[in-house]
């Protein structure tokens, strides 16, 4: 999946698959999760954030089911 690179302290880049509402996060230790089922409107909101980081772990992290890639 094709990730942007974004400005945050703990998220490296995020990747969005509209199809499958497959978000996939990659931080800045090297990790990769996959998010399932993520609603698309999740995913605006984490990149228009004023905190990715914080947004993410209030929003996605522990929402979503999730797998880790790497």
């Amino acid at each position: 999946m094709l990730r942007h690179e974004v400005n945050s302290s703990e998220l490296r880049s995020v990747g969005y698959d509209v199809s499958t509402s497959l978000l996939e996060a990659e931080f800045h230790s090297g990790e990769v999760y996959q998010y399932f089922d993520v609603p698309a409107q999740f995913v605006l909101e984490l990149l228009e954030a004023d905190s990715l980081g914080r947004y993410f772990n209030a929003q996605i992290r522990s929402k979503f089911r999730f797998k880790k890639v790497r």
